[in-house]
């Protein structure tokens, strides 16, 4: 079946090829019968706009680029799927690229993205120093948003949890329910988020046990390496296990579980993001919980106060920072000591 064009709208409403595009463009005010019947021909024929040709007219393509370090990761896509929501909610689609944790892999695909014309970009970096020259090399050119990590400041507009704040959380629960000596199993790299977690583990451990900081390993942000830190870490008997993301926290409560240590009761365990693994876990676990959807809105908000395609005269607007609050999910992995 021939596509159903403008021209063919006009025909069957009885007006001009212009009067149809004002009204299915809403540009323009154009009187309620003719809107009526250029609406009702459209519908009748089944008529459906030419997106490319429209973006090569306006220059806006609808569309909004996201780059993140790895797909695997559980956490990353119950974010998209909110960033989805709520770019779906302001007329915008996704395109999503995935650069497996390597810097230059997320410059390709950053470049990549950018020769697809989309309108904006989100970018979750790999790594505050080495993603700060293609990000910002980008923001300069299309609105970019930072999401939960960032480049240093200046880059680019930015939107993440206050990690120090859920760290600190965490640490305040263990104090309370008795625990005295912490350990803390994080990522190594310069990812934002993984640097302020293990800082924040350092600087409020050290309240609880002088020598807390010191019993600290880095690895990344898995499974296995959780159950390869523990074998290190357990000779020294931690009463909590600090873990920097759920993941690593998982491999950490199956490991200690392997090697027959009391969860809860000598050792609590305790992770961060509350994917869906962590209610699952046995026991379950205790988490900081991501406001996912607000970082999502946060981010929607930040990318759409500047119009796609529209250029910003004078002097750059200053980079804005959002931090959003976290919330601590208490369960069964740090029940009190003794409990």
């Amino acid at each position: 079946m021939a596509e159903v064009t403008l021209r063919d709208v006009a025909r069957a409403a009885g007006c001009s090829v212009a009067t149809v595009s004002r009204v299915l463009a809403g540009t323009r005010p154009v009187g309620a019968e003719t809107a009526r019947a250029v609406r009702q021909a459209a519908d009748r024929l089944g008529y459906r706009p030419n997106e490319v040709a429209r973006a090569l007219r306006s220059r806006v393509t609808g569309t909004v680029g996201l780059v993140l370090p790895q797909i695997a990761n559980p956490f990353f896509p119950s974010l998209v799927r909110e960033l989805d929501r709520a770019l779906h909610a302001e007329g915008r689609a996704v395109l999503l690229a995935d650069c497996d944790d390597d810097p230059e892999v997320e410059a390709a695909r950053i470049a990549a993205l950018s020769g697809r014309r989309v309108d904006a970009l989100l970018v979750i970096p790999v790594d505050e120093r080495r993603s700060r020259e293609a990000v910002a090399a980008a923001a300069a050119r299309v609105p970019l948003v930072l999401l939960d990590r960032g480049c240093g400041p200046g880059v680019a507009d930015s939107v993440a949890v206050d990690n120090a704040a859920g760290m600190a959380l965490v640490l305040a629960h263990l104090a309370a329910t008795g625990r005295r000596r912490p350990c803390f199993i994080g990522a190594a790299g310069d990812a934002s988020a993984a640097a302020e977690r293990r800082a924040a583990y350092a600087t409020g451990a050290a309240a609880l046990d002088p020598a807390a900081p010191e019993r600290a390993l880095l690895g990344e942000f898995s499974v296995e390496w959780g159950r390869a830190a523990v074998d290190r870490l357990w000779p020294a008997r931690p009463d909590a296990v600090v873990c920097a993301n759920d993941l690593i926290a998982a491999g950490a409560l199956q490991r200690l579980r392997q090697l027959g240590a009391d969860v809860p009761g000598k050792v609590a365990v305790t992770g961060f993001d509350d994917i869906p693994l962590a209610g699952l876990a046995d026991p379950a676990l205790t988490t900081v919980r991501q406001p996912l959807p607000e970082l999502a809105a946060e981010a929607a908000r930040l990318l759409l106060d500047r119009p796609a395609g529209a250029t910003v005269p004078g002097p750059r607007r200053p980079v804005r920072t959002v931090r959003l609050a976290p919330e601590l999910v208490v369960r069964a992995s740090s029940a009190p000591s003794g409990a």
